[in-house]
């Protein structure tokens, strides 16, 4: 199933499968988030379901942690100029105006991007909302002076946050 919006009701009314279905972009490519709080519904509040998929994803295991965050895309990297992004990716990257980069702006990120992943192994992530091509390029540089760990923990916290902007324009 393919909800534009549905109300809390609607989602904790759903078959299992129809809920994994609507949550499943919710965390990038990892539906196993959305079935892993499958049998807690229903939620009180849009609250309390972030709450319990951010539990699932702690306890997850660093491999399950790790496959998530490089479920994610490069910030205005080649799958986002090929148009190979998720509706919910490339909605935040024209969002944050990264789907209007100069030539120089989209080789900065390109190189931005494999320091990036040359260092940790994963792709540079960061919910976009609120920010522009500045302040993304600038927590780049920022975040590649952190050490593994610090960035795994980041790179986590924003996939959180992201998922509460998904969650919040998906629940209405």
């Amino acid at each position: 199933m393919n909800w534009i919006t549905m109300t809390l009701d609607e989602l904790n009314e759903a078959s299992t499968q129809k809920f994994i279905e609507a949550l499943g972009s919710i965390f990038e490519h990892s539906p196993w988030v959305p079935e892993g709080v499958a049998d807690m519904r229903p939620f009180a509040n849009v609250d309390q379901l972030h709450g319990a998929m951010l539990a699932v994803v702690a306890k997850a295991g660093q491999m399950a942690q790790l496959g998530l965050i490089r479920a994610h895309p490069d910030l205005a990297g080649k799958a986002a100029r090929q148009g190979r992004l998720t509706t919910s990716s490339t909605s935040e990257q024209k969002g944050a105006g990264l789907d209007r980069l100069t030539d120089g702006e989209f080789d900065e990120f390109h190189a931005l991007n494999n320091a990036y992943q040359s260092r940790f192994g994963f792709p540079f992530i960061l919910a976009v909302r609120g920010h522009d091509k500045h302040s993304i390029m600038a927590a780049f540089r920022q975040r590649l002076e952190n050490n593994s760990g610090e960035e795994v923990l980041e790179a986590l916290r924003q996939i959180g946050q992201i998922a509460r902007f998904r969650l919040d324009d998906l629940i209405s």
